[in-house]
């Protein structure tokens, strides 16, 4: 028993190999089905991830049933994956050809529906998410951009943006400016 969970059935070059074609080929198909299936997985998308792993199981570890091939096998998986992450990080152009590049979906309020389609996402998915970034509609978004990894990107027409502490501090100097003035008015006021 104890032999049979140890010696690898095909040759660790092979695995490493099946491995890394495997990974190729999925990061690949995951580029050429496009950004949304990064960001919002569906009933559909989470069927065909859970039925993909099974689906190349037997082309990354072959006829192999042994712990130290599946051993292999992952330890392969998770150092390509970090050695591409790395790569990604300091090579902007390979960057662009493994992840994309942002694609524009609302323009000064208005839904691109080209971009829309041509990346499977319905309106009202970009309803749910303009409300989520605590935004009332989409007409309150000057535009907004799908980045590769599936994140909605907004920017608030400049009207729709709540006001920030700056806003608010020059507001209050403002107004303490004008009290003062009209205290000053006031008081040089004849008969007051």
């Amino acid at each position: 028993m104890w032999h049979e969970m140890f010696v690898v059935q095909i040759p660790l070059l092979e695995k490493i190999m099946r491995t890394v074609v495997v990974y190729a080929v999925i990061v690949t198909l995951f580029r050429l089905a496009g950004k949304r299936g990064l960001a919002n997985l569906n009933t559909l998308d989470l069927t065909v991830l859970l039925l993909l792993s099974n689906v190349v199981q037997n082309a990354i570890i072959g006829n192999d049933q042994s712990l130290l091939g599946g051993i292999v096998g992952a330890l392969t998986l998770v150092c390509l994956n970090a050695g591409l992450n790395h790569a990604l990080t300091r090579n902007d152009r390979l960057a662009h050809l493994v992840e994309g590049s942002p694609t524009k979906v609302i323009e000064d309020g208005h839904l691109i529906l080209g971009a829309l389609r041509r990346l499977a996402v319905r309106p009202h998915e970009l309803d749910q998410a303009v409300r989520m970034q605590n935004g009332d509609a989409v007409s309150e978004i000057q535009d907004g951009r799908l980045e590769p990894g599936g994140q909605l990107v907004l920017t608030l027409k400049d009207h729709e943006q709540s006001a920030t502490k700056g806003d608010i501090a020059a507001l209050t100097s403002r107004l303490a400016t004008i009290q003062d003035t009209l205290a000053v008015l006031v008081a040089a006021k004849p008969g007051a």
